[in-house]
């Protein structure tokens, strides 16, 4: 499900109605835990956080003239979506995340390499998901990426 939009408002605006106040909590969420420096936009036709080019002016590396991307959450056809790219790129974090996750929610966690996936808005652990954006500052993602992307 693509959602044609400009900025995050208008995202969230466009998004089905039973699911409007659920992406409206997360995006809240993300936005009082990110760490100072990293820039919510819209990124790849969903909400981004990234690392802006005034903080890592050599962006994406699919990419360069895209910041480098850090957070995303999306209205998927059938759930709502939490992207994380510091889980995929660093064990621990994953591995707290997935720890923590059952003190937050009964149901099973529905997850891929970098996707959170939820398919009842109303069981969404919020707060979870707040504390997780705070994990990994600007300086942290940005050394972290570069770690990885020369091996």
């Amino acid at each position: 499900m693509t959602i044609e939009a400009n900025s995050p408002d208008e995202y969230i605006s466009l998004v089905p109605e039973d699911r409007k106040s659920a992406m409206t909590k997360i995006r809240n969420a993300i936005l009082e835990n990110l760490p100072e420096g990293f820039q919510e936009c819209m990124n790849y036709g969903m909400i981004g956080y990234v690392v802006p080019h005034s903080i890592f002016p050599t962006g994406y590396h699919c990419d360069p003239k895209l910041p480098l991307p850090f957070m995303n959450i999306a209205s998927q056809k059938n759930f709502i979506a939490v992207y994380h790219m510091g889980m995929y790129a660093k064990p621990e974090l994953l591995k707290w995340f997935t720890e923590e996750y059952p003190k937050h929610c009964k149901r099973k966690l529905d997850m891929g390499k970098s996707c959170i996936r939820f398919k009842k808005p109303e069981e969404i652990p919020f707060e979870l998901i707040g504390e997780l954006a705070s994990k990994m500052s600007v300086e942290d993602w940005i050394n972290l990426y570069q770690e990885k992307l020369v091996k």
